[in-house]
This record gives C-alpha cells, sequence and structure tokens, in this order.
C-alpha cells in the first residue's frame, strides 16, 4: 500500500529507465496497459512507482531499479514531500549508525511492525546525540513550552529534578534535549520528571497525561513513546479552544515564574508576526519571503511535533527534532527499507549526504547554499574549537566543516523547522559531537542565551528590514551601539559577539556594503576602538551567491582587554576571481588568506604584501566614513617594477605574433561541394564507435573541474562541483568535449594537460574508438557552423544543442587522419591567437596603470 503512495514523474521514469522522456511519452500512447496517471497535472502527470516499476520490468526494459534511483524517487514522491521524507530517513539513518542491530531487529517484521517499534527506538539515539533548546521553555522532550505537559502529578513526583541546569554546565540553562530539567531553580523539580526520565511524559504510567482526543499525539501516550510528536499540534501551548490540556490552575505554566526576566525585554518581544523577510539575499538557510532575491525558501513544511507556531516572529524556540511517531512513519516504511540496504552498500551518512544533496540540486531556488570551500576556510578562520555556534544554520554547512574536536558540541538553531532538523541530522551522522540545534527566529528569540561559545561561524541573511529593530532597542547584545533598520547584518555580528567567550573567534560572510555603508559607521568604529574586528577579507566575485558581487568576511575575537595600538587585516583577493562560471582559484584564495591571518594573528601587525594584504592601524580608518572595504586601504600591486616587466610582456607578445604568423593557415585552393554519405553522433554511439557521457557530478575526490567556458575560451580546468556520491566523469586525452549552451560551434581535444579533470555541467564528452574514429577528425566535423545550425534547439532565452544529431562524414580512418592533421594545426593556430589577445590586453593595461601612477614615463 505505501509503495502504491510513492508517486514519479515522467522525467522519473526516464531516469530509471536511462532513456529520454520522448521514450517515456511514446510508451505512454504505444501500450494501452502503461500505468495511468494518479496524480499531477494533465500537462505533467504523476504515476503510482510500484506500477511504473512493475510495467518496466513486464516490458524488459528494466531488469531492476537501480537502488539510488529506487531511493530517490521514493523519497521525491512521499506523500508528505521530501522534506519530511528526508528527515524520517536521517532519523532512522542515524539510528542505523549508532545501533544497528536495534534496526535490524524492527526492520525484521511487517511495516506496521516497523512503525510501532521506530520511536522508542529513535528517541533512544536522539536524545544524547541532538541536544535541545537552551535557555527558554523547550529543553526537555515533552517539557517545551508555556504549560506543555505541566499538569499536576505529570508523570509523577519521583526524579526530583536531576536534569534541571545540569547539562551545560553553567548556571540558570536549561537541561538537553530529553532531560527534565526546564529553565532553572525557579521551576518546580518535579515538573515532567518522571521516575521514567528517559522518556518523559511517555509510557504506561502517564498514558493519561496530555493524550486525550482533543490534542492527539501531543506528549503521545505509550505507542509512541516520542514525546510532543504527534501531528496534531494545536493542543501544544494550549489556548482557550484546547481547554482541557495542562488545565490544572496550581502549576499554571513552565517558564512563566515573574522572578525570570524574560529575554530581550522589551514588552514588543516576541509580538512581531513577520518573520525574516530579507530584501535581498541569505545565509545557508532559507529564507521567508517569496520577494527575497535568489528565491530563499518561502514554504516551511513543519516537521514532525514542531508546532506551527515555532516559526513566527519572536515565538519561543523549540527543538530541531522530536521523534515521528509510529503513524507518522507508515508511509515511509518502504523509503526507511530501501534507505537503509543503500546505507548496507555506501554508508548511512554517505546516504543521507546523497538524498540531502539529490534534493538541494533539484530546488536549487528554494536554498542559498554556503559552497563547501568557503565553509572551510571560514571554519579554518575560526580555529580549532570545542563549542561551536551558527545561529543562520542552514543545512549545516558550517558546522559540518569544523575540525572535529573530543567532547565537541555544535549548536545551531535556524527559523526553517525543516533546515534545521535536516541540520541537526546531518551534524550528528558526520561527526560524534553532540548536537544542540533548535528553531526559532535567533535575533528575537535567541535559543542559547546563555551559550559562551569558542567560535561563531554564521552566513546570515543580508539586507533584512524586519530583523526585529522596533521589539529589541534595549537588548543588551548592541554593546558596540544600536543597529539602524538598514543594519541587520551588524545586528548578526553583535549576535556572534555576544555569543562568544572572552578571546572566542567569529566569522561572518558579509555583503561588501555592510563595510563602508554610513548608517553603521558608529558601530563600525566601536568595532575597530575595542579590538573586536580584527579582519576584513573580500573574497573574489562568484565566491557564493549572489555571485556577481565580491562578499567579504569579517573575523571578529571577543576581546578580553583593549589592545593598546590595535591593528586590522586587510585582505582582498578579486585577483584569484574565476571566470564566467568557473568561480574562484579557491586553493590560492585558501592560501593568501590563512597565510596572512596566521601572521597577523601571531605579531598583531603584518608587513604589506602589495595589492594583497595590509595591517591597517585603527587610527587610519577612524574617519567620517569609517570605510573598511580592502580595496580602499591596499594599493594595487605594484606595476611590478614598472617598465621592465611591461618589456617582457611585449617581447612575449612579438614571439606569440611571430608564431601566429608562421601558423596561419596557407591559402585554401577551390574545390566543389563534397557528397559524402553521413552519419550521426548518435548512430556513432550506438553502434559503439564511440561513448558518449554528460557531465556535472563532483565525485567523492576534489579534482580539477572543465568548465563550459574553459572549453569555449581554451583555458586549463578552473571550476568546482560539490563533492556527490555520483561517480565523476573523468577526461582523458583523446576525448572530445562539446558544451551543449550557447549556441556556439565548438569541440575541444583533450590533451594531456587536461586530462584527468572533472566534467562539469552542460557539457558531452564523447570518448571515440581510435581504431574506427579519429579525435580530431570528429572535432573538427562537430565544429562545422552548418552542423550545430541544424542539431540546436531554442528555448526563449538560450539555445541547446543536440550532440547526438551532429553530422559526420563516413570515411575510411586514412582520410579521416587526413582531416584530423589539418584541423589540429587550425586548432594550434587559434590557441595562438588566443594567446597574443591576452598579452596584448596585459600590455595595453599595464601601460594604462603605468602611466596614471607614475611608474611609466610618457617618452
Amino acid at each position: 500500500m505505501q509503495d502504491n503512495a510513492t508517486e514519479v514523474t515522467a522525467a522519473g521514469i526516464a531516469r530509471l529507465a536511462g532513456v529520454g522522456r520522448a521514450a517515456v511519452s511514446n510508451w505512454r500512447r504505444r501500450h494501452a496497459d502503461f500505468p495511468k496517471p494518479v496524480g499531477g497535472t494533465e500537462t505533467s502527470p504523476s504515476f503510482a512507482l510500484a506500477e511504473v516499476e512493475a510495467w518496466l520490468r513486464k516490458q524488459g526494459k528494466l531488469a531492476e531499479v537501480p537502488l539510488r534511483e529506487r531511493v530517490w524517487q521514493q523519497l521525491a514522491g512521499h506523500p508528505e514531500g521530501p522534506l519530511t521524507a528526508l528527515v524520517h530517513t536521517g532519523c532512522v539513518l542515524l539510528l542505523i549508525h549508532e545501533r544497528p542491530t536495534v534496526w535490524l531487529d524492527a526492520s525484521a517484521g511487517s511495516d506496521a511492525r516497523l512503525a510501532a517499534m521506530l520511536p522508542g527506538a529513535l528517541e533512544k539515539v536522539l536524545t544524547p546525540r541532538v541536544g535541545g533548546v537552551r535557555g527558554r521553555g523547550g529543553a526537555g522532550v515533552g517539557g517545551a513550552r508555556a504549560g506543555v505537559g505541566a499538569g499536576a502529578g505529570a508523570g509523577g513526583a519521583a526524579g526530583a529534578g536531576g536534569g534541571v541546569n545540569a547539562a551545560y554546565g553553567r548556571p540558570a540553562v536549561s537541561g538537553a534535549f530529553g532531560q527534565a530539567g526546564v529553565n532553572g531553580p525557579s521551576n518546580p523539580p518535579a515538573v515532567n520528571t518522571g521516575s521514567a526520565s528517559p522518556g518523559v511524559n511517555s509510557g504506561p504510567e502517564t498514558s493519561g497525561v496530555n493524550s486525550g482526543s482533543v490534542a492527539s499525539s501531543v506528549n503521545s501516550g505509550a505507542a509512541s513513546p516520542g514525546v510532543k510528536s504527534g501531528s496534531v499540534a494545536p493542543g501544544v501551548n494550549s489556548s482557550a479552544a484546547v481547554p482541557g490540556v495542562n488545565p490544572d490552575p496550581t502549576v499554571p505554566a513552565v517558564n512563566s515564574s515573574p522572578t525570570a526576566p524574560t529575554v530581550n525585554t522589551p514588552p514588543t518581544v516576541h509580538n512581531d508576526p513577520a518573520v525574516h523577510n530579507p530584501a535581498s539575499v541569505g545565509g545557508d538557510s532559507a529564507a521567508h519571503n517569496a520577494s527575497t532575491v535568489h528565491s530563499r525558501l518561502t514554504v516551511h513544511s513543519t516537521p514532525p511535533g514542531t508546532s506551527a507556531t515555532a516559526i513566527t516572529a519572536g515565538s519561543p524556540p523549540s527543538p530541531a527534532l522530536t521523534p515521528p511517531t509510529g503513524p507518522q512513519l507508515l508511509p515511509s516504511a518502504p523509503l526507511l527499507r530501501g534507505a537503509a540496504e543503500l546505507a548496507a552498500e555506501i554508508g548511512a551518512r554517505q546516504t543521507f549526504e546523497f538524498l540531502l544533496g539529490r534534493h538541494l540540486d533539484a530546488n536549487p531556488r528554494q536554498y542559498t547554499l554556503t559552497p563547501a570551500e568557503l565553509a572551510g576556510l571560514m571554519a579554518d578562520l575560526a580555529g580549532p574549537a570545542r563549542t561551536v555556534l551558527d545561529p543562520a544554520c542552514g543545512t549545516g554547512a558550517l558546522l559540518r566543516a569544523v575540525d572535529p574536536r573530543p567532547g565537541q558540541e555544535l549548536y545551531a538553531q535556524d527559523n526553517a523547522p525543516e533546515l534545521a532538523a535536516l541540520s541537526a541530522l546531518r551534524l550528528a551522522l558526520h561527526s560524534r559531537a553532540t548536537v544542540r540545534a533548535a528553531v526559532g527566529d535567533t535575533l528575537r528569540a535567541d535559543a542559547h542565551p546563555g551559550l559562551l561559545a569558542d567560535a561563531v561561524l554564521c552566513h546570515p541573511p543580508f539586507n533584512e528590514r524586519n530583523w526585529g529593530h522596533d521589539e529589541l532597542a534595549y537588548d543588551p547584545r548592541w554593546e558596540y551601539g544600536f543597529p539602524a533598520r538598514t543594519e541587520s547584518e551588524l545586528a548578526w555580528v553583535q549576535h556572534a559577539l555576544a555569543r562568544l567567550t572572552d578571546g572566542g573567534t567569529a566569522v561572518l560572510l558579509m555583503p561588501p556594503a555592510a563595510a563602508s555603508r554610513r548608517s553603521g559607521r558608529r558601530i563600525r568604529a566601536d568595532l575597530l576602538r575595542r579590538g573586536a574586528l580584527r579582519a576584513v577579507v573580500a573574497l573574489p566575485v562568484g565566491a557564493a551567491p549572489p555571485y556577481n558581487i565580491p562578499l567579504h568576511l569579517w573575523v571578529l575575537r571577543r576581546p578580553d582587554r583593549t589592545p593598546a595600538a590595535p591593528e586590522v587585516l586587510l585582505v582582498d583577493t578579486g585577483r584569484f576571481a574565476g571566470e564566467a562560471r568557473g568561480g574562484p582559484d579557491w586553493e590560492a584564495v585558501r592560501e593568501a588568506v590563512l597565510d596572512a591571518w596566521r601572521a597577523f594573528a601571531r605579531e598583531g601587525r603584518l608587513t604589506e604584501r602589495p595589492g594583497l594584504a595590509r595591517s591597517v592601524p585603527v587610527i587610519e580608518l577612524l574617519d567620517d566614513d569609517v570605510d573598511l572595504a580592502p580595496a580602499r586601504h591596499l594599493p594595487p600591486a605594484a606595476v611590478a617594477d614598472g617598465a621592465e616587466q611591461l618589456a617582457q610582456v611585449r617581447e612575449r607578445l612579438g614571439e606569440t605574433l611571430r608564431l601566429t604568423a608562421d601558423l596561419t593557415p596557407p591559402p585554401a585552393d577551390p574545390a566543389p561541394p563534397a557528397r559524402w554519405p553521413l552519419t550521426t553522433v548518435g548512430e556513432l554511439a550506438r553502434g559503439g564507435a564511440l561513448v558518449m557521457r554528460t557531465g556535472g557530478n563532483g565525485g567523492h575526490a576534489r579534482v580539477p573541474v572543465l568548465t563550459d567556458h574553459d572549453v569555449l575560451a581554451g583555458t586549463a580546468p578552473s571550476g568546482t562541483l560539490p563533492e556527490s556520491e555520483e561517480e565523476a566523469v573523468l577526461t582523458e586525452p583523446g576525448d572530445v568535449v562539446v558544451p551543449v549552451l550557447g549556441g556556439g560551434a565548438m569541440a575541444r581535444v583533450i590533451d594531456g594537460a587536461t586530462g584527468g579533470a572533472a566534467l562539469g555541467r552542460n557539457l558531452v564528452l564523447l570518448r571515440p574508438d581510435r581504431t574506427a574514429l579519429d579525435p580530431w577528425f570528429l572535432a573538427g566535423f562537430l565544429r562545422g557552423t552548418a552542423n550545430n545550425r541544424q542539431a540546436s534547439s531554442y528555448a526563449s532565452t538560450a539555445t541547446r544543442l543536440d550532440v547526438r544529431r551532429l553530422h559526420l562524414p563516413r570515411l575510411p580512418l586514412e582520410e579521416q587522419l587526413r582531416y584530423g592533421a589539418r584541423f589540429r594545426a587550425l586548432d594550434e593556430f587559434e590557441r595562438a591567437l588566443r594567446h597574443a589577445s591576452r598579452l596584448g590586453e596585459q600590455l595595453v593595461r599595464g601601460m594604462y596603470d603605468g602611466l596614471t601612477d607614475g611608474t611609466v614615463a610618457p617618452d
């Protein structure tokens, strides 16, 4: 029954069978027994995966659905949506990773038995690995927000509150996820502290507590030990509409003592209904407004056990994860079994990374991600740390990049419930650290108000206007000044500093405007005077979304003393920008930034590195603008020895021009049009004369990536791809690579220097059989303008090439070699022309710069 609930689109069927979508359309027309649509729309129908799989096998078109594809299709077609499916799958993969024998026992029976056994097993794994909310209500399972599970006698009188303020080792801080303690000594010690303490408000002893029909599954009973895991959430934090939940007047509300001051004290805190409406871009998390640039996720499906109020502005934070109930898990049973089978092949961690990465790739406009290379750089700048916080965690990329240490604790918060849950699972699978993740608006309702972390990493949302300016005017975090409404980034900066221990380091990704806007100059000045801002690093264009502007990294330290003569490090890595979509040279960026930062951190100053890095005395920056943009304070790299270097460029240009003249093709003799018998690339592929592959996967290992721009410009591999469980397509000498976008007639033969690079997106690789097909002959004829025109199709904004339709003449190998030699000579001539063009541009730019800065005389 559950298999039939999983739906798959025509595109998914094509991937299952390894054919094009046109073939699926033909099957629907020609075969009366092809499965009927069960959902979707008339133009984009969906089909039951089980029926499709059975039909493909019956027709002999599929011996077995590839395991990865089957699991992905089950997840993508889950009746509750892929995000809920990812959370369920992640929970079970963590169980498999931690307690494989428990999974084997639970999965041995029927789906109903599996769903009944999993909640209790999951709670025992999630409780020690994924901590709860620190500080306010929601610290313990079943003890979250006002009055939940707090009726007289709930859970019995035993237990004596052993978990109160015990998990963090600091006063007035709540217990960890699943423990009994709730926010400090002002609370009754017996609240939610029954003798069966691992399952608060669970088990037969408390079967009647908060388990009535009015609020089904809230703090559910014996059948599902997972507390606060019901799908019907309105009963949590009961209102007048649900008078039966927590009605005991003797304990009016947990965490409501008038002696305990509220964090963010103004009376209007937690009242604004708007949540995170960034006008631009945010961090590695989802946005909350459809107008956001780069369309960060606008619709949040509430995960199991999370109240809808968890994502409203100012709501108290809640744990990121609560064990799903048996009824919630039952539709996921086939998916969970498939994921377990895949985990047996590649590992639980790799399975979750594959499914999460596939989901993010399938929904690129819904998320703004932090590239792995940038996350690694930020983690290295922060240095080794035992406690690390990311207050806008998104999918957990920054915390995942932190080097593991014994006893490490990772704290995370995000306003999107599904992202907080996925981040918690990802981090728990990635390392042995204790993960404390929460859902909530960090600025309005901080989940970790008592935390003093060794490091804070953050990719905050940019350009938010509704970040809480009106409610948070008297917040104690604004130690360096109250941020203007337009300076949401400076609010995140000060939040990060407030959560650091003395001497701790914070690294934030910032928009370049934050370094120079006049509205933030007072706060920037105070950050400089007190030694809190230690470095500003300008990244190359294309380092992270939005890719068209050079973002900044701010490195801050919680000052334990004010330096006598403070200096700040300014670094500009703009020179390492890649061309077009290739991305920056991350290896060069990383080396330059870390080398400068470590030298500066040791000595407190840095010897100037022209055009790259300089430590600037703070007094030089404290003018009317307090402009921290590195480019404005770093002198350009010297027109290195001026006239001498320009003379070298001129000499190289002369040599290249002479080579170009020698390589100029001889005059062409006229000849009548040839009448060759033709074939197509598709026919050659079907006949085995060549192998055709499509690029786009990063694979397990980091290797250079050949991009479509590299092919068009004739340059070395310059791109990057995220790591993937799917194998990368690696080039070999003699391969022919063809870009499929842009409408240009281009093909490149891979040489020894480029061989071994991974094939990037929008590229097709053709690997000819050398006994039947010469690579240079193949590449030359593929570049014909008329050939490309007839094989191209046109969309509203782009031209796409169907490589299979490109024509080649049928010629014997000896004749192919004659044509191939001529095409190879043309390629050498073309490369020489490009090199000459680049040298000419370098000479012209150097002359302009030298004349304008005085290093070159006009005569």
